[in-house]
């Protein structure tokens, strides 16, 4: 029987949860906005690990560059923070990308939004 919950997931995870902390605690430069890590990718040989962030607030592509950029100068920093709470042999090196995920489903739920309310209001003429 197959694993159902992997090495590398349990990793991931762990980290994501890691990250949340040492980013809130540890970083304190103000061009860094509200990060929310989503997810973690780990690589299966543990070299590499994706970092999946959203910017909350003000979700302009300035302020997400820049907290991008302060995240993978710091990311030597969290590399070795990582290591001393993870305990872990190889810390995966650290690559920050944009999730727009949550941008893309905001964007959707408004869509279906204008899309029930100009039905309804189709109905309602019709019913007149």
């Amino acid at each position: 029987m197959a694993k159902e919950y992997s090495r590398t997931q349990r990793i991931g995870d762990q980290m994501q949860r890691e990250l949340a902390q040492l980013i809130r605690r540890e970083v304190k430069d103000p061009r860094v906005g509200l990060v929310t890590i989503t997810a973690v990718d780990v690589a299966r040989d543990l070299g590499h690990a994706k970092v999946y962030i959203t910017v909350m607030g003000n979700d302009g592509a300035e302020q997400v560059t820049q907290s991008i950029k302060v995240l993978t100068a710091a990311s030597g920093f969290l590399r070795t923070q990582l290591g001393r709470e993870m305990k872990l042999r190889s810390v995966p090196q650290l690559h920050f990308v944009y999730d727009e995920s949550v941008a893309r489903g905001v964007h959707l739920s408004a869509l279906i939004e204008r899309a029930v309310a100009e039905d309804s209001q189709h109905r309602d003429a019709d019913k007149e």
